[in-house]
């Protein structure tokens, strides 16, 4: 096994956790808030999605598929193309809505880009630095790390939301 298939694994029980947890909510239900100003189930995956584009695809040096793919405009938001969530306020975190065929498809979309871009990689690109504005500096192993991360704190975190919902 590679890291390549590690990763590409670690991906793929991202975007099916996220799957399970939207599949069968209506759009209200994923927009629902805890306390009225928290995080929606929507908003999460949204994000998780727009940070793992975001980043992947400027580590592969290729467009990102929100704009590439026209799910900028699919999904209708209004927000900056460029916003990928990254310090929303809870009013912003609000004008994020959608219905769970958008989320899915996008993160399916994303998520397969993603597996395209580590099979074109080798075991010796991960120790490549991709960002020195970091001490120590980052690799390309941590940054791809730091998605898998970030993402899947972010899908535990929607499936809490989805607890408190159904409840």
């Amino acid at each position: 096994m590679t890291t390549a298939d590690l990763l590409g694994d670690a991906f793929n029980r991202i975007a099916d956790d996220a799957s399970d947890i939207v599949t069968d909510l209506a759009q209200e239900q994923l927009s629902w808030r805890p306390n009225g100003r928290g995080n929606s189930i929507a908003w999460l995956i949204w994000h998780l999605t727009r940070v793992q584009d975001d980043h992947v695809s400027e580590l592969a040096q290729l467009p990102q598929s929100w704009t590439d793919d026209d799910w900028h405009h699919r999904f209708g938001l209004d927000l900056d193309v460029s916003d990928t969530g990254f310090g929303h306020t809870p009013e912003q975190v609000a004008k994020v809505t959608a219905d769970a065929a958008s989320l899915t498809g996008y993160l399916q979309d994303v998520t397969a880009r993603t597996k395209l871009y580590l099979a074109s990689l080798g075991e010796s690109d991960y120790p490549r630095i991709v960002d020195e504005s970091w001490d120590p500096p980052v690799t390309l192993g941590v940054r791809l790390v730091s998605v898998v991360n970030d993402d899947t704190q972010h899908v535990g975190q929607a499936a809490y939301v989805k607890g408190f919902l159904l409840d």
